[in-house]
């Protein structure tokens, strides 16, 4: 199933009258796979709930086995509403199963683009290893490419302390995280941090030198000589196995050339006479 539009506001869109019903807050529970680790600052929205009320509905689904509902998407407006007060809030209720809840999570945060590149990838790591999705599967989910889904995965290479200084020190971009990422041991993710950090690497340096590693060592080129005459009446080209000729090579060379010639002329005067 390909989420094109935004997958959550299909469900929790209608046009007409009002649906759902009002759930109290103390029935309601945070869901436990939530993908986004952090909130984020939710002073504006705490206020704006206080004046306004919530606006749209939290997307709900009851969980007999605990007596609540666990929350599938409105997870800061649930936090929000808390903090305003409120003691009960506008949902709306749907059937769904873990599968489902985590992703339609996982959708409204990526979609929202509410996650930082490692929530991302910790979010879809564990959409694929909950359920035994393959990127494939993936990419069809959440309506993004499997190269896409791959590089953000690959972000999960970054050990657990070098993602933390990333972090703090606010190196989120993707394009460039994926550099670090990209590094054959933790030793030049390090390096490539540093780099970073410095402002003394780009990303489109970063790219150029991953291509250049990636192509390896360059073949040796063949040594050529050249020779034209100033009356350019003709042009001379020899191509040595080896890159390197010293000039006695050549001259040897050039002689035997010469020898052979001269040797197959006088076999051609004899065999005319």
């Amino acid at each position: 199933m390909r989420h094109d539009a935004h997958y959550v506001e299909s469900l929790t869109s209608y046009s007409g009258a009002a649906v759902g019903r009002m759930i109290r807050v103390d029935q309601i529970r945070p869901n436990p796979d939530q993908p986004r680790k952090a909130l984020g600052d939710l002073r504006d929205l705490t206020d704006s709930i206080r004046e306004k009320g919530v606006l749209e509905p939290l997307l709900v689904r009851f969980v007999p086995r605990e007596d609540c509902f666990y929350i599938i998407s409105g997870e800061r407006r649930y936090h929000a509403s808390r903090a305003a007060g409120l003691r009960e809030v506008p949902c709306i209720e749907k059937t769904a199963d873990d599968a489902e809840t985590l992703e339609i999570g996982l959708i409204e945060n990526i979609q929202r683009k509410d996650l930082t590149p490692f929530e991302e990838a910790d979010g879809l790591h564990r959409l694929g290893a909950q359920f035994e999705y393959t990127h494939e599967d993936i990419a069809k989910k959440i309506g993004r490419a499997r190269s896409s889904v791959t590089e953000t995965l690959s972000l999960r290479n970054i050990p657990d302390s070098l993602r933390r200084k990333c972090i703090e020190h606010g190196i989120l971009s993707k394009s460039l995280l994926l550099q670090v990422a990209r590094q054959p041991t933790e030793k030049k993710m390090i390096e490539m941090f540093h780099r970073i950090m410095q402002g003394g690497l780009t990303r489109d340096e970063a790219r150029r030198e991953r291509r250049e590693e990636q192509a390896g060592p360059q073949r040796p080129q063949p040594f050529i000589f050249q020779f034209e005459p100033q009356n350019e009446t003709f042009k001379f080209r020899i191509q040595f196995k080896k890159s390197h000729v010293s000039r006695d090579e050549l001259i040897s060379t050039l002689r035997e050339i010469l020898s052979q010639l001269e040797g197959s002329s006088s076999e051609a005067d004899s065999t005319a006479a």
